[in-house]
């Protein structure tokens, strides 16, 4: 039987090359990678220190290209129906937005609905220090958060098995009941900002 050795060497035999995975996923999607790394970490194929930092650059490239990219999309197709969509969307879910924008960017870097915030802070033009403060404040602790969840998810799969099949498969059940919950809380966010909002 293949166990998760298997996993452990070809990570460790090519760290550079996963290093680099890390760093360039995370630019896209960051709560999937964020967790492999802490299964890795769990696994002693990587460095729980250099890791976090890999996230965390990878996190600010995405912070800053993502402003970028909503500043561009904000002069090129501001009237645009779809980015009419998005605003509302992401106002939907973060109501307060103008009014507090640090607290709303920091929350979002928790829910799924981080990458549109991202865009909408640069398509809004928000002031790109307070973003970026936000968005450093929130990913020092979103990245550690999601590579110790990454860490118990495999502590619980390797005490079930260390057979690498049914190992990924305990991960990928967990990790499916996160991306569940985590949906969740965003729809709980949003009703308890409407209720807010109705009770002013």
């Amino acid at each position: 039987m293949h166990t998760v050795d298997i996993l452990k060497n070809l990570v460790e035999h090519h760290l550079l090359l996963t290093y680099f995975l890390i760093f360039f996923i995370t630019i896209f999607e960051g709560e999937i990678i964020a967790i492999s790394a802490g299964i890795l970490v769990l696994l002693g194929a990587l460095n729980f220190w250099f890791a976090l930092i890999v996230i965390f650059l990878g996190g600010m490239v995405k912070t800053i290209c993502g402003y970028s990219l909503g500043k561009f999309l904000h002069s090129k197709f501001n009237s645009n129906k779809f980015f009419q969509h998005i605003e509302k969307r992401v106002l939907t879910m973060m109501p307060h937005f103008k009014q507090k924008p640090f607290w709303s960017i920091f929350i979002s870097k928790f829910l799924m609905v981080n990458h549109l915030v991202i865009l909408f802070a640069g398509y809004k033009s928000i002031d790109f220090k307070k973003y970026f403060r936000a968005e450093v404040v929130s990913t020092l602790f979103w990245a550690p958060g999601m590579m110790l969840l990454g860490y118990f998810f495999s502590y619980a799969a390797i005490r079930v098995s260390e057979e690498i099949w049914r190992f990924s498969l305990i991960i990928l059940v967990l990790v499916i009941l996160f991306v569940v919950l985590d949906r969740i809380v965003g729809w709980l966010y949003e009703i308890f900002e409407e209720l807010y909002d109705e009770a002013k």
